[in-house]
């Protein structure tokens, strides 16, 4: 599909996968980081695969799934949405949801991982160049992984700082991925 494979389903997905063994796209979709759309998209050969992996090896699945958030952190999820749409800048919505900038990228890297698409685009634009943004993009669309670590590496002698990179990362998974 021309994408990288991690696009497709990334590691959290993947290992829900190998413990809840989806065999219809409906048990997909229950997984970590697969929403409706990226169930039908990739899902059907996957579970197709992993259904006649269960019935070859005779295994039992689990029937109950966990619920892997806390009511909370649910509430902060959607008040970081609710900001973005409403274009409030990234500083300003951690500040509301007393997370440091830090805390604010796990919690962006979270939504965007569990299927939920964010525009960051009206404050990528104020805040990162034209040229830099698109050098982080088309480093991850040629990229193995998904790894903001290894981008930094590879993108550190160009001047392009982790911030930027976790930025559009996010915007990268949530454009490509979701």
């Amino acid at each position: 599909m021309g994408v990288p494979p991690y696009v497709v389903f990334q590691e959290p997905s993947l290992m829900d996968m190998a413990t809840q063994y989806p065999i219809t796209l409906e048990d997909l979709e229950k997984c970590s980081g697969v929403s409706k759309g990226k169930a039908l998209k990739y899902g059907k050969e996957f579970v197709a695969l992993i259904s006649k992996y269960v019935e070859e090896n005779e295994i039992e699945r689990p029937t109950d799934f966990v619920l892997k958030t806390v009511a909370n952190k649910s509430k902060i999820k959607v008040h970081i949405i609710q900001g973005i749409d409403r274009k409030i800048p990234l500083p300003d919505i951690a500040e509301t949801s007393n997370l440091t900038w830090d805390e604010l990228i796990e919690e962006l890297d979270s939504i965007v991982i569990s299927g939920t698409k964010l525009n960051l685009d009206y404050y990528l634009k104020d805040t990162i160049d034209e040229y830099v943004r698109e050098d982080i993009y088309n480093y991850f669309m040629d990229s193995d992984s998904d790894s903001a670590v290894e981008a930094y590496h590879a993108l550190k002698e160009d001047d392009i700082t982790m911030e930027e990179i976790q930025l559009v990362r996010i915007k990268f998974l949530s454009e490509v991925a979701n």
